[in-house]
């Protein structure tokens, strides 16, 4: 697990739209690659979302049946974005292109902003993670293999 006291750790977190499905992926499997590959203490891991439907909640039954399934814990509970966000992360990692407004809109600069599959290696930087809350089990499938690749080239991209 991360530490939170760390000063010298990036400072990271994943911003989707209610904090139920496509962030807690993003910050659960984001952790178990880190913590797989030794590296996990260089990181402070968090997750958000832009509104404020789920706060409180823990993701979205679907989301924990996948992770699950993928040997992926999800610690995290819903919360909603908030001006610290500007000072207390390095960077956040849009989902879509309307979160990505959104943070900016709370005050985030556009330089601690990326869209969170541009670091998939086979997608276009400007590529979104689709929500998969009004779908079947098959989209969490399809986010979590999108995300898992999108975190991998994260951390290549942090120099693991």
């Amino acid at each position: 697990m991360p530490d939170p006291d760390r000063h010298d750790a990036t400072r990271l977190c994943f911003v989707c739209l209610g904090n139920i499905c496509r962030s807690p992926l993003a910050e659960g499997i984001f952790i178990h690659l880190a913590t797989q590959r030794g590296v996990i203490d260089r990181f402070r891991i968090d997750s958000c979302g832009t509104g404020d439907w789920h706060i409180g909640e823990r993701p979205d039954p679907r989301a924990l049946a996948v992770a699950t399934k993928n040997g992926v814990e999800l610690p995290s509970r819903g919360r909603q974005i908030d001006a610290s966000l500007d000072s207390s992360h390095d960077l956040l990692l849009a989902m879509d292109r309307s979160n990505r407004d959104n943070i900016i809109r709370a005050g985030v600069p556009e330089d601690r902003i990326r869209m969170m599959l541009s670091f998939h290696p086979d997608l276009a930087d400007d590529a979104e993670v689709p929500d998969p809350y009004f779908g079947g089990d098959e989209g969490f499938d399809d986010v979590f293999e999108m995300l898992t690749r999108a975190c991998e080239g994260l951390l290549t991209h942090y120099g693991d």
